[in-house]
């Protein structure tokens, strides 16, 4: 797949065709969107508590095993046997939602606790496929 750089506007502005004198990047999705491929998987978003920074129900997320984990980061962590998409917040040892409507999680010596990866991209599903379907069974 060739990514074509035009500007998609949202409205109807006018008839022609914004790909009718396009070039083409000479990008693949994967070149554009995945860093480090041997160290990346692909999981899909549950629940609500990341949407005020864009992450929603079923989104798909890109996680990168290779970047390094910096205060802030998105990241997916094996959490008390849990896979968890949260912010980290390493000075206070905590997992924080993007919403206020979901407390901190202080992380205790009791707790299991393992970073798979950073959260690199997301991506909107506004149609499901088939194969996205197979994969939610």
């Amino acid at each position: 797949m060739r990514v074509i750089p035009i500007f998609i506007e949202a409205g109807i502005t006018g008839f022609e065709s914004p790909a009718a004198e396009y070039k083409e990047l000479g990008l693949s999705l994967d070149q554009l969107l995945i860093t480090h491929p041997n160290a990346t998987f692909i999981g899909l978003a549950s629940g609500h508590s990341m949407q005020d920074i864009g992450i929603f129900d079923r989104d798909l997320l890109i996680v990168d095993r290779a970047e390094p984990v910096n205060q802030g980061d998105v990241i997916v962590a094996n959490f008390n046997g849990c896979f968890v998409c949260k912010i980290i917040d390493k000075v206070n040892r905590q997992l924080l939602s993007a919403s206020t409507a979901f407390p901190p999680v202080l992380l205790t010596s009791n707790d299991e606790f393992q970073i798979e990866g950073v959260v690199t991209r997301s991506i909107r599903i506004h149609k499901a496929t088939r194969e996205l379907l197979a994969c939610l069974r």
